[in-house]
């Protein structure tokens, strides 16, 4: 094999008709060109195995490239690739849902209001409920202060059975209607971005500044 390592930027178009014509004459008609890792230009009758994964061109006897062999992807290349292909397709799939789906951005408007205030009146039932279950667990803590061990009379009597049974069943309540709320707040904002996010899709989509 005859190969001419040349630094990258530093050579120059008579130069390379050089490096051409000499492998075109001892090699025939068949010149590669490609870089390694090193980010030294290479041309060569072959491409050495440890360099046959990288990007390589195929040049004529006038230097002219006449073939082009892409890189070897990497898995992590070819995960992202395929990452960025699924990515694609969803915003085709979702500007083809916003074009199917609303003729105007007050259609858009009209559909946010209405789930943004269906979920508005979730939201206030919950706290409502939220409300009437700590007013029933703060009268149970209150007469549980009758009781041992929350009394500090040595002569209180144990706190009966239902009454502790309540406590824990109105506090279990509480956690589970403030994790409720939480994820119905969440669930607001996250639709209210959603929402602004379409509009400002189909405005774009549509032309409409």
């Amino acid at each position: 094999m005859i190969r001419l390592a040349i630094i990258r930027h530093r050579w120059i178009a008579a130069a390379l008709g050089c490096v051409i014509a000499t492998l075109g004459r001892a090699a025939g008609p068949q010149v590669y060109r490609w870089v390694d890792s090193h980010g030294v230009v290479h041309f060569g009758d072959h491409v050495p195995e440890r360099d046959a994964g990288r990007e390589q061109e195929m040049l004529n006897a006038e230097g002219v490239v006449v073939d082009h062999r892409s890189a070897a992807q990497t898995p992590a290349e070819i995960a992202a690739a395929a990452q960025r292909q699924r990515a694609a397709e969803a915003q085709r799939q979702r500007d083809r849902n916003l074009l199917n789906t609303y003729s105007s951005v007050r259609d858009i408007e009209r559909l946010r209001d209405q789930r943004t205030g269906m979920l508005a009146d979730q939201i206030r039932v919950t706290s409502q409920y939220l409300d009437t279950l700590n007013t029933k667990l703060a009268t149970l803590r209150a007469e549980s202060e009758r009781f041992r061990p929350y009394s500090t009379n040595p002569k209180a009597p144990p706190m009966p059975d239902q009454l502790a049974d309540d406590l824990v069943r109105v506090s279990g309540d509480i956690r589970a209607q403030q994790q409720n709320l939480d994820e119905k707040h969440r669930e607001e904002e996250t639709m209210q971005t959603q929402f602004a996010d379409d509009i400002a899709r189909f405005k774009e989509l549509k032309g409409i500044h």
